[in-house]
Order: structure tokens, then C-alpha cells, then sequence
């Protein structure tokens, strides 16, 4: 048989059997019906050891690979450093790891970690610190060492402080560079004014980290009372327990077993056109976010504004800010909302888009059309269903691996999160309805509050587009004026006057 006539008669026998395997298939995929989605949480009393440090831990195991990954996380923060030390706190949890231990010097500390494969690592962020470490089964007491010799005793090698310290210093010249980043800290000033969430890292902050600042900081947040584990692997739950109490057993600083707490902005935004002016000869295009002051998670409401903003914007190419900015428009190639709730104090609302310098007016009047029709109408049943669907079936992702099930549940218990959150989650996420969604923009999107912010080529912006004359960012700020906010010096973080 030549090969031209196998291939027909190959192709027409896989036709017959999927024409076969298809009868009593619907005719078009939207006909398709699917089983309802059936998954119940993991309990997490089951994967919870409190530890004779009154460290918490939760264990999960898994044997399918010889792999074993321990988190860290306790509190400790830049929320705890005065302005004048900015950077101390994420200097001292990125040294921790480079900066050796008193037992090894940095480079052993490396090399033996390289030797055995194993990864190790430790930060602290806003109001979070801890570490990390993966290692195979097999290299698990002495990766076990070396981890907890790194929470405990620190090195802050001086050669690999003042390496970190050169690097800061470049990354702070050229903090202006990127649009995307000045957006970000600008919207956040603009939201959350003097708080700790806005204080900038300086040369003279920078300048001012020692080893000895490094060390007290340490010594008064790598507390084991602080501590929460999650752990999950090739191990025996009470074998693990052991280790784990046998390392926090002693050696540690002592500390204040409470931390201090968590301050929340007092700042009041003030609505209104901001813009500030980085042009480029390279790029035609420039940034937009709009926003306001969000709500806390504990919030009855927050599983209403939850789907309400899938709606908006947070629900990629069906929701209607990616449709009518993206889709019907073509204003932008990307188009988003976020609503999300704070941990400790209210989070933000906000929407943006990048755009033609000429079009950005003309995508902001698009995006606030969009937030007061959520406003002012009923989203339909289909786009409820949507969202809720979405939200309800990626549930399970949430405990896809032993170490997300691990993960999650130290975290919630770590941030205070109620303890039936998972158990109702999808519950609450069905009893949302139509009327639910509309009650909830009424009460938690505030058009009239917005904050509008614009970074790029602020007279392209300006000049609008000619075949549109009815949008302009004139027209957005109204009585109040477009406000410029000017770049400030990137090592100083000293504003000029606008």
C-alpha cells in the first residue's frame, strides 16, 4: 500500500471510531453538562502541632517524592522601622541568608548548601518575616542545621552587607525609571499618605544599616513564641515534631513575645487628577489607575464585593472593563479591577490600564461609565453565573499539594483568618445574588472619591485625541483641577514643589 492511500485509510478509521465515541455527544460544546463540583476542605485540626516552644506547626505529609519544604513565618516588619532606618528590616531578613552564620562563614555556608542541594532562604517584608528550606529526604538533618543555625545566629558578614548595600544603591537611581513602579508608589501615597506602607528606602537610610542594627532587629523578632511552621514532604509527623522541637529547644534571643502592633492609615484621600510627567521618546504610551479606599476582610460584605468585581474588572476577558476598554474600543491591550479586602487594615479599590497617550482620557471616562453602571443597573444572571462559577471551581487549588494545604493553613492562622472561612467559602460565594452584587457597589464603589492618577507624557495625555475632543482629563478633574505631582530626587526622596 503507498503511503498516500495508508494514510486515507488511517485517517478514515479514526474518523469512524470518533464518530462513535461521539454518539449521544451534544451538538455544540455549550450543550455540554457537567456533574456538579463536589470537594470538601481538608479539616485543619488534623495537619495542627502546637510545639513545646509554643511554636505552631502544621504537617502534611506526602511520600510520592523524596523531597522535603519547611516555611517560616513570624511577624516582624518594616512596619516596626522609624523612616530614618527604611530598609533595615528587608536588609536584615536578605542578609540572614547571605550573611553566613557565627558558625560558618558565608561562602561554607553556600558551598555546603550547593553540596547537598538544598535551598535555604529567609526574608521580611511589611508586616511579615520567616524563612525556607527544600531539601531531599536523605539531607534532611543536616539542611535542618544549617537552617535553624541561620534563624539563630546570623553572621551579617560585612563584605556581603556592603555588596547588598552597593546593589540598594543602584536599584534606588533608578526608581524613576520604570512607570509602572512610580504609579505604584505614587497611588499608594496618594491612598495611604505618611504610613508605613509609603516610607521610601534613602541613600542615607541605606547608609545608616550596620551589622549591629541588623542584629538587634533579629534579636527582638526571631522569637519561637512567634513562630508558625508549615511543613509538608517525604516525613513521619512525630518524627518531624521532634526535630522541630529539638531545634527551638534553646539558643534563641530573647525577645518581647508580643509584637508590636500593626498601625492602620489615618490619611484621608483626596479625590482629584493627578498626574505626574515621565515622558520617553521610546514609548507612546502611558499609565492610568483610578481608585479609592477598600474594605477590611472581615467585612460582611466581602464576598459580595468579591463577585462584584469579578464583574467589573477582576474577571479578566469577560468582565466589563476588559470588554469595553480592550474588546469594543481597543484602547488598551489589558484592562483589570481589583478589589481586595486588607488583612489589618481596609485594602484598596482600584482599576487601570496602559494606553495611547491620546487615548488614556478617553479609557478613564470608559472605566468610571463602567463603575457607576455597576452602580445603577442589575449585572445580568449570566454574568452572576460567571463569576460565581469561576470563584467556586478553583476552589480546590487552594489544597491542590501538601504544601499548599500546609501553606494555607499556617498562613490564615498566622493573619487571625476566621476559622470556618474554608468551610463556607463556597457557600457564601452561592448565596450571592444578583441584588447582593448591586447593594454592594452601591455601598463599597465611590465614583465621587476617586483618586485618578497618570504617569507618562503628561502635555500628550493632555492634548487628548482630536477625533474625540469630548474626553479629556479636564473634564475628570472638574472644579478641582489636574494636580502634577513632580518626580522626586531618587536618593533622597525629597519632592520638589509642583
Amino acid at each position: 500500500m503507498k503511503r498516500r492511500d495508508w494514510i486515507k485509510t488511517a485517517a478514515g478509521g479514526a474518523l469512524a471510531t470518533l464518530a462513535q465515541a461521539q454518539d449521544g455527544l451534544p451538538e455544540h460544546p455549550r450543550d455540554l453538562v457537567f456533574p456538579k463540583l463536589s470537594y470538601d476542605p481538608p479539616d485543619p485540626s488534623e495537619y495542627r502541632h502546637e510545639l513545646d516552644s509554643g511554636a505552631v506547626a502544621y504537617l502534611v505529609e506526602d511520600h510520592q517524592l523524596p523531597l522535603v519544604s519547611i516555611g517560616l513565618t513570624l511577624r516582624a516588619g518594616s512596619y516596626e522601622v522609624p523612616a530614618a532606618s527604611a530598609g533595615l528590616a528587608g536588609f536584615t531578613g536578605s542578609q540572614m541568608r547571605s550573611g553566613g552564620t557565627t558558625n560558618l562563614s558565608a561562602q561554607d555556608f553556600d558551598e555546603e548548601a550547593a553540596f547537598l542541594a538544598t535551598r535555604i532562604g529567609a526574608n521580611i517584608g511589611t508586616t511579615s518575616g520567616g524563612g525556607s528550606v527544600n531539601c531531599l529526604t536523605q539531607n534532611l538533618d543536616r539542611s535542618l542545621e544549617l537552617f535553624f543555625d541561620m534563624l539563630k545566629h546570623p553572621g551579617f558578614e560585612a563584605e556581603r552587607l556592603e555588596i547588598a548595600r552597593a546593589q540598594t544603591m543602584q536599584g534606588l537611581a533608578r526608581r524613576n525609571d520604570r512607570l509602572d513602579r512610580i504609579q505604584s508608589r505614587e497611588f499608594r501615597r496618594l491612598t495611604y499618605g505618611d504610613h508605613f506602607t509609603t516610607i521610601q528606602s534613602t541613600q542615607a537610610s541605606i547608609e545608616s544599616i550596620s551589622r549591629e542594627a541588623m542584629q538587634a532587629f533579629h534579636a527582638r523578632s526571631f522569637d519561637p513564641r512567634r513562630m508558625f511552621f508549615s511543613v509538608s514532604g517525604d516525613f513521619d509527623t512525630q518524627d518531624m515534631i521532634r526535630r522541630l522541637n529539638e531545634a527551638l529547644a534553646d539558643g534563641w534571643p530573647v525577645g518581647p513575645a508580643e509584637p508590636a502592633e500593626i498601625p492602620a492609615p489615618s490619611h484621608e484621600p483626596q479625590p482629584g487628577v493627578y498626574m505626574v510627567d515621565k515622558t520617553s521618546r521610546d514609548v507612546n504610551q502611558s499609565h492610568v489607575i483610578l481608585g479609592h479606599l477598600g474594605i477590611h476582610r472581615f467585612d460582611p460584605d466581602a464576598f459580595k464585593v468579591r463577585i462584584m468585581n469579578s464583574v467589573l474588572g477582576g474577571g479578566g476577558f469577560t468582565s466589563r472593563i476588559m470588554v469595553r476598554v480592550r474588546s469594543d474600543e481597543g484602547l488598551a491591550y489589558s484592562a483589570y479591577s481589583r478589589f481586595q479586602p486588607g488583612t489589618y487594615y481596609p485594602g484598596t479599590f482600584s482599576a487601570g490600564f496602559q494606553s495611547r497617550n491620546a487615548t488614556c482620557a478617553q479609557a478613564a471616562a470608559i472605566v468610571v461609565e463602567e463603575i457607576e453602571r455597576m452602580q445603577n443597573d442589575k449585572i445580568t444572571a449570566r454574568e452572576l453565573d460567571t463569576a460565581k462559577n469561576y470563584q467556586i471551581e478553583i476552589f480546590p487549588r487552594f489544597f491542590a499539594t501538601a504544601g499548599q494545604v500546609a501553606g494555607t493553613f499556617a498562613n490564615d492562622e498566622f493573619t487571625g483568618q476566621k476559622k470556618d472561612y474554608w468551610k463556607t467559602y463556597r457557600e457564601r460565594v452561592g448565596d450571592v445574588s444578583v441584588d447582593d452584587v448591586l447593594e454592594a457597589a452601591q455601598q463599597h464603589l465611590h465614583p465621587g472619591k476617586l483618586v485618578v492618577l497618570a504617569v507618562g507624557d503628561r502635555e500628550a495625555m493632555l492634548k487628548g485625541n482630536p477625533d474625540k475632543p469630548e474626553f479629556s482629563f479636564e473634564k475628570l478633574s472638574g472644579d478641582s483641577g489636574i494636580r502634577a505631582i513632580p518626580l522626586p530626587d531618587p536618593l533622597t526622596m525629597q519632592y520638589p514643589e509642583a
